[in-house]
């Protein structure tokens, strides 16, 4: 089934929007780049928010709009248009209390064409003892999580977030990001969401397009964009690699977890995860040093055989070198004159010793 696909060539005031993009059915496609690259204005066009000429906007094979050269001038208005939308901020009706805005999203579906009930989406996002209240009495995050029930309440094909939570503090975020996480569990809805935050990149995104200027940089796989020296999420002090994992271990001598991914496994602090969980892991470059032979005698205790697969400068003083892993692809930063001194070059096989992992959640 094909998923989001999305063609904008648009002249704004002294700027000009030019993206072409195919997005998966399935899953997580994060927009992220700098403030005004265009990543709401796209967002705007598949909502039917904004008619731009000469646009084309599909969702699974159905033509939302499609105003390209020689095309039909379709153009399919935005409440006819089966999704769901999640601002900033979250435009709750004031006068209203959390139950009653969740009936008016169900309102806009027909009884026989709703695929997610009001009950479903209470529970998934938390928020059953929130029904009775007022927005005003709500914290941020609380009314997130609303805004988020009253868009799945409209039973949608496909969920468009528009930067969610850029206005919440740390600790409200990291109330939200579980939830957003279970929709990918339980629901098969496609999101498309906008961000510039890089722990939200990391932490929720399985395809990722980057954006600057108007233009598309770079646009596939997350784990794969996030590791490609070519691109700027992989360099500097915060470069990481995001691998999915299954824990299957737990060590409560050591206080230890073992996660499993193609390629090897990892111990790591045990957070209290039931086994058998799916969770993702980032291993940042600056945690990850090479050998040219596996070592002992280490306090290490993950030491990975990997294939170097690309070099590029990191400053005036570093390499961050590209590695394959079983097929999972991390990063590692160590010094130009460390590069030199081991020979490393692609192809080359090497012993990644992984100092520090940690599970995103």
């Amino acid at each position: 089934m094909n998923g989001v696909q999305l063609h904008l060539d648009l002249a704004l005031a002294g700027f000009r929007l030019s993206v072409d993009l195919d997005l998966p059915a399935r899953g997580v496609s994060v927009l992220s780049g700098p403030s005004g690259c265009g990543k709401t204005t796209c967002l705007r066009a598949i909502a039917g928010l904004l008619r731009a000429p000469g646009a084309r906007v599909v969702l699974h094979d159905e033509v939302w709009q499609d105003d390209s050269a020689g095309g039909p001038g379709v153009f399919v208005p935005t409440h006819r248009r089966a999704l769901g939308y999640v601002f900033q901020e979250t435009r709750l009706f004031a006068h209203l209390d959390v139950q009653r805005n969740l009936d008016y999203g169900m309102k806009r579906v027909a009884p026989d064409a709703r695929r997610v009930s009001l009950e479903q989406a209470v529970e998934l996002l938390g928020i059953a003892p929130l029904l009775a209240r007022r927005p005003d009495t709500l914290s941020g995050g609380e009314r997130q999580r609303v805004g988020i029930a009253r868009a799945l309440a409209t039973s949608p094909r496909l969920l468009l977030m528009d930067e969610p939570l850029a206005s919440l503090d740390a600790a409200r975020k990291h109330e939200i990001l579980p939830y957003l996480e279970r929709l990918q569990d339980e629901l098969d809805i496609p999101v498309v969401y906008v961000s510039h935050a890089p722990d939200e990149v990391a932490r929720l995104a399985d395809h990722l397009v980057l954006m600057e200027a108007g233009r598309v940089v770079a646009s596939g796989p997350a784990a794969r964009l996030m590791t490609q020296l070519d691109l700027p999420l992989a360099h500097g002090d915060a470069a990481a690699a995001v691998i999915d994992a299954e824990l299957t271990r737990h060590d409560a001598a050591y206080g230890l977890a073992q996660v499993v991914f193609p390629g090897g496994a990892f111990w790591l602090p045990h957070d209290g995860s039931r086994l058998g969980r799916r969770v993702r892991v980032r291993v940042q470059a600056r945690d990850v040093s090479l050998t040219l032979q596996p070592q002992s005698g280490t306090s290490v205790l993950n030491i990975l055989p990997a294939t170097v697969l690309d070099l590029a400068a990191d400053g005036p003083a570093q390499t961050m070198v590209a590695l394959d892993v079983g097929g999972s692809r991390m990063l590692a930063r160590v010094t130009r004159r460390s590069a030199d001194l081991l020979g490393l070059v692609p192809g080359l096989r090497v012993h990644a010793q992984v100092k520090g992992v940690a599970i995103l959640d």
